[in-house]
């Protein structure tokens, strides 16, 4: 079964325009979670958590995966759409640029996550350069298809045997500068005295 999202781009970047989003996707990949056990893991309330799975919800960011009974009340599951049958489904890019608040939102999270950058290897790349359209389809395919592996593998939260592990990636087509030696938009680079 593939999970099609009927919500526009636009809509789904601004829903995860936000660190705490970010991170329950993350969690939501590789397990069914209620906003209680959200919270815990995010250490933030049970409202908080609620109102950012709400956000993500509307969008088609993160869906329903059953409910159980606690103490008298139910407890609504959610989980990511890579999780379960929708794991093939194309996630891997959106139509409209990203946005700045995305983008910052990302960065955020990204600066988070370092702090607990444990010994070992790792990768990193930062690159700004004109490659032939050939070249950089491929490198979003490469890139596409190391999320997927990412997101089909996800266990929940502390399982033994995985290591917690970051993949984040902003790659885009960039416009070509106005002027030569411009590294900005509208216009060349402040001179350094």
């Amino acid at each position: 079964m593939s999970l099609k999202v009927t919500v526009d781009g636009n809509a789904r970047l601004r829903a995860t325009a936000h660190p705490l989003r970010l991170q329950i996707l993350s969690l939501l990949t590789g397990a069914k979670l209620s906003a209680a056990e959200l919270a815990r893991e995010l250490d933030t309330t049970q409202a908080n958590a609620s109102y950012h799975l709400r956000v993500l919800a509307r969008c088609g960011l993160v869906v329903e995966a059953g409910e159980e009974k606690i103490r008298g009340g139910v407890a609504k599951r959610y989980r990511h759409p890579w999780d379960a049958d929708a794991k093939t489904a194309d996630r891997t890019g959106f139509a409209e640029p990203l946005g700045r608040t995305y983008v910052e939102a990302a960065v955020q999270e990204l600066v988070r996550r370092q702090a607990y950058a444990a010994p070992g290897p790792s990768v990193s790349t930062d690159a700004e350069l004109w490659v032939t359209p050939e070249t950089w389809r491929t490198v979003t395919r490469l890139i596409g298809e190391a999320s997927k592996l990412m997101h089909a593998e996800a266990k929940p939260p502390r399982t033994e045997t995985t290591i917690r592990a970051n993949l984040t990636v902003l790659a885009f087509p960039m416009k070509p500068p106005q002027k030569l030696g411009s590294t900005r938009p509208g216009g060349p680079i402040d001179a350094v005295s």
